[in-house]
């Protein structure tokens, strides 16, 4: 079975992906479940599971919270995190019978030995991420006895199903990634597309004068892509 297990709707302050949408374009690039994993809610998710209708499609209910360490990732999640200190997240999360992801370890992060120890798996593969990053990643669950898994990270469709994770059965995804029976695929991201987000983030949050200086860096980005 092939699943996203890193993605942003409309419910997350950088993206405008209906939950709908998602869910039509996952299917169209054959997988056969997604993780949506919006910034500080789970709204996105429980939208995505109430309108699916293929029993046959997994719409995994998650969410990204931000905290003192950096973003930590809920996946299989009912209600929402209340607190946004590392540690009480993790609890909460493991309260729910979730499971905890530490999400591109070397973009945002200050990472420390008790956080990494505590986490369930690690991101290995993010399309928003290196190669670079994403082979530390790796590294990084090897060094400390972790399963990995992928995500594409995507705040636009075009990103749907760049960062796959591969596991053997729909009935057992959360016990073959933590047995770490997972295969990564991953591709990267276009660079120009995380300044669009920061660009539609603004706009959402009304940081106006943050606009001109995103507005030039992705002209810039497209710019060198096209060359």
């Amino acid at each position: 079975m092939i699943l996203d297990l890193h993605i942003h709707s409309k419910y997350s302050f950088d993206s405008i992906l209906e939950p709908k949408r998602i869910i039509k374009v996952a299917k169209k690039r054959g997988l056969g479940g997604v993780a949506i994993t919006d910034h500080n809610t789970i709204k996105g998710g429980l939208e995505a599971k109430k309108i699916n209708e293929d029993k046959d499609f997994l719409v995994i209910v998650g969410s990204e919270i931000n905290t003192e360490v950096g973003d930590i990732i809920g996946l299989f999640l009912n209600e929402e995190i209340k607190s946004r200190n590392s540690i009480e997240v993790i609890e909460e999360i493991k309260e729910q019978g979730g499971m905890v992801v530490l999400p591109h370890p070397y973009r945002g992060h200050k990472l420390n030995d008790e956080i990494i120890k505590t986490v369930d798996a690690i991101e290995g593969g993010n399309s928003r991420s290196s190669q670079k990053d994403n082979n530390e990643a790796t590294e990084l669950a090897s060094k400390y006895d972790k399963p990995v898994v992928a995500g594409s990270d995507a705040h636009f469709a075009s990103e749907i199903g760049l960062g796959k994770t591969i596991v053997n059965t729909k009935e057992g995804i959360k016990r073959d990634i933590l047995n770490g029976r997972t295969e990564l695929e991953v591709s990267l991201s276009p660079a120009y597309l995380q300044p669009l987000s920061q660009l539609i983030r603004s706009v959402k949050m009304q940081e106006y004068r943050n606009i001109p200086v995103l507005v030039m860096s992705l002209t810039i980005r497209i710019i060198r892509r096209r060359k």
